[in-house]
């Protein structure tokens, strides 16, 4: 087993338990036996560790690509572009051994969604929905069933629709005109002051030490949504006309 493989397992806390556990460790297990290696014993505590927001990440993803029924050679090469990105190229490879058990493994999603709902933070369960969309709209289009199971993830991490398609709106801003006011949760009849408030709320909501404990490459990805918050502002006061 690499290091990345034998570092997700070691800083795992709570996706060691429930019905998240039994598919991690499925997915570790593989691993480790092809390297002749034990899992190292785990603190089941219930703060959210960088382990336990990838490992929870990798399923989730293996759940979009098998979202209409089996996972396409062309997804794969969608998620391997973000893994590289994302993990490194070392990190990338055992990710994606990683993910390919996860695809062999039959998965609840419901059940996981539950238990990721259950420990995560608010901010990670964001991240997660957030990062989900990048995968899912990394070729400019998004396959209805994968809208969908996002859609349904969501609302069990108790994300409300307006969040919801803020987080969707960057991915689509070339094909909705008002993809900057839903990118702030509010509506074209907004005010400037009520523009202005959402903007400075969203930039709370949204920044990227939100999601520190999580590392620096989860961080790093998180300041694209942030990104996003600055470019939805400015395009309304393109707009607007006003500073």
């Amino acid at each position: 087993m690499g290091k990345f493989a034998k570092w997700i397992a070691g800083g795992l806390g709570w996706a060691l338990g429930g019905p998240l556990g039994a598919v991690v460790g499925f997915a570790l297990g593989s691993l480790l036996d092809a390297g002749g290696e034990e899992l190292v014993q785990q603190t089941r505590g219930r703060r959210t560790t960088e382990g336990d927001f990838k490992m929870s990440l990798l399923v989730l993803i293996a759940c979009v690509m098998k979202a209409d029924g089996e996972a396409k050679k062309s997804q794969l090469q969608v998620v391997k572009s973000f893994l590289l990105r994302n993990f490194g190229e070392a990190g990338a490879l055992e990710a994606l051994g990683i993910l390919k058990n996860l695809l062999a493994t039959p998965i609840n999603s419901d059940e996981m969604a539950r238990q990721i709902a259950q420990h995560m933070t608010y901010s990670g369960k964001l991240e997660l929905i957030h990062l989900l969309f990048q995968i899912a709209y990394a070729d400019g289009e998004i396959v209805k069933s994968e809208l969908e199971f996002i859609r349904r993830i969501a609302f069990t991490f108790g994300i409300s629709p307006m969040e919801f398609e803020s987080l969707k709106a960057p991915f689509v801003r070339s094909k909705d005109v008002n993809w900057a006011y839903k990118a702030l949760e509010i509506t074209p009849e907004a005010s400037a002051e009520e523009v202005k408030k959402a903007y400075r709320r969203m930039a709370m909501k949204h920044h990227p030490d939100k999601v520190n404990s999580l590392g620096e490459d989860v961080k790093k990805a998180a300041a694209e949504k942030f990104r996003s918050i600055n470019e939805a502002y400015e395009e309304i006061k393109k707009q607007r006309g006003f500073n």
